[in-house]
């Protein structure tokens, strides 16, 4: 069985008992120097006590004195080596060399349970003695935590996807941008559109030049397209605020007390849905302000440039333009495209208006769609490049002022008020209790891992005694 167990012999250790009841005239003196079994870890030989000595509870003390006379009488030069003393010390330097060479093993082994439960003990947290000093810490942590993530300065920085300020700020320059771009100067806006906004603006009389008052009524309809954009990047900025609470609630406190994480958890949306409005009439009035005063004479809006050119366009190619049309239409007229009634007046002033009056064709609601003519195809192009360079103009302006209006109303105000309204919302003596309520199981398992991890500390400090024992 010892050499299955041990073939090399390293840690097998041979006992004869009873020397006492060999016969006369024979000894043990081969056997225990190894003669007949070698053993590497000798042979030991012990005198027990006898069934009778048990049944008289002979002490301890007497047998071992016995066991030395009947070694030092049969086995003196064997003596030193064999009996009970001898046997314990051999056995115990044996342990503490087996100990010696495990030590390096057997104290990492320790070290990294020590430390697993020192994380586990930390994970429940200390017992509570000061109720209103630690609600005060855990909203200060939570509170600088979700400022460090919309700062770009949280310890731990996320690796798999932008979130916090970083997220923000993709929001700002890379979604509401291409937001903002996809919304062209003249989409939706057609040629007829713009021909009758013209003819509208003119009245009954045709107008010679290109009326202002169109370039306005057309420009402000794009402008107002670029609300929604605006509001939508609030929306995302705003989502974004909300998710941050998800990346500063998994501390340990926050685990340790749910009810105290749903709390926080609320007053922070609260405070968000309450700048959110604000927020987005802020954008609206950024809008409105650009609606409100059309600035022809802005530095950057070089395209008004062709009403002037318009306006200092030769009278007399005009003038012979209109004459031309006028002949045509004249022709026309005297042409007679209407028949006479039968016994209607032709002679009388009367019976020319009443003709006049019944046979004129029905006035369409819309511009019928024909063949522009160069002044009426002129002026479009005109109001298309002033609509184009104007909107892009207020584009620009929209696309800085809306993030600076979201940080202002929305991040910043959050991220300095925050921890104010944290305190003034949670910290109540009367929700003490409720807030910081942990489940019982958090307490047991706490003075579990706090006594493992002080028998831990324990069997540390007793290796370390071990390193420094001197071996016999």
């Amino acid at each position: 069985m010892a050499k299955e167990a041990d073939p090399e012999g390293r840690r097998t250790l041979a006992v004869l008992t009873k020397l006492d009841l060999m016969d006369q005239g024979t000894d043990a003196v081969d056997v225990l120097l190894g003669r007949v079994i070698p053993v590497k870890l000798g042979i030991i030989g012990l005198v027990n006590r006898s069934q009778l000595d048990i049944k008289n509870n002979k002490p301890i003390d007497e047998a071992v004195k016995d066991e030395a006379s009947f070694l030092q009488k049969r086995y003196p030069s064997l003596a030193s080596r064999n009996g009970t003393p001898y046997l314990a010390k051999t056995l115990n330097r044996l342990l503490m060399h087996h100990i010696r060479e495990c030590l390096p093993e057997l104290k990492t082994r320790v070290n990294v349970l020590a430390s697993q439960f020192q994380s586990l003990l930390n994970s429940f947290g200390e017992p509570i003695e000061d109720k209103g000093k630690l609600l005060l810490q855990i909203i200060t942590k939570f509170a600088s935590a979700y400022c460090c993530t919309i700062e770009g300065t949280s310890k731990n920085i996320e690796t798999t996807e932008l979130c916090g300020g970083a997220r923000i700020c993709y929001i700002f320059h890379e979604t509401f941008s291409k937001a903002l771009e996809s919304v062209g100067p003249l989409e939706g806006l057609t040629t007829l559109d713009i021909l009758t906004a013209i003819r509208n603006a003119t009245g009954p009389r045709p107008a010679l030049f290109v009326p202002e008052v169109s370039f306005e009524l057309l420009v402000k309809r794009q402008i107002k397209r670029l609300e929604e954009p605006g509001l939508r990047c609030v929306e995302l900025v705003h989502e974004e605020l909300q998710r941050i609470i998800q990346y500063c609630g998994t501390q340990q406190e926050m685990l340790r007390f749910p009810k105290l994480h749903e709390r926080i958890v609320d007053v922070v949306t609260t405070l968000l849905r309450k700048r959110l409005p604000v927020t987005n009439c802020m954008v609206e009035n950024l809008v409105c302000i650009e609606l409100a005063y059309i600035n022809t004479k802005h530095p950057d809006f070089t395209e008004v440039q062709l009403i002037h050119k318009t306006l200092t366009e030769p009278l007399e190619d005009f003038k012979k333009k209109e004459q031309r049309t006028d002949i045509k239409e004249g022709s026309a007229f005297n042409a007679g495209p209407y028949p006479t009634p039968l016994g209607s007046p032709q002679n009388t002033p009367h019976g020319m208006l009443q003709r006049g009056v019944n046979l004129l064709p029905e006035v369409p609601t819309q511009t019928p769609i024909k063949k522009l003519s160069p002044k009426e195809q002129r002026d479009c192009d005109v109001i298309e490049r002033l609509i184009k360079s104007y909107f892009l103009i207020v584009r620009k302006n929209i696309q800085d002022s809306v993030p600076k209006a979201i940080m202002h109303f929305l991040v910043n105000n959050v991220r300095d008020n925050l921890q104010s309204e944290l305190v003034s919302a949670l910290y109540k003596t009367v929700e003490f209790e409720l807030l910081l309520s942990e489940s019982p199981h958090i307490a047991a398992r706490r003075k579990e891992a706090s006594e493992m991890l002080q028998a831990l500390q324990r069997a540390s400090q007793i290796i370390g005694e071990v390193r420094e024992t001197h071996l016999w």
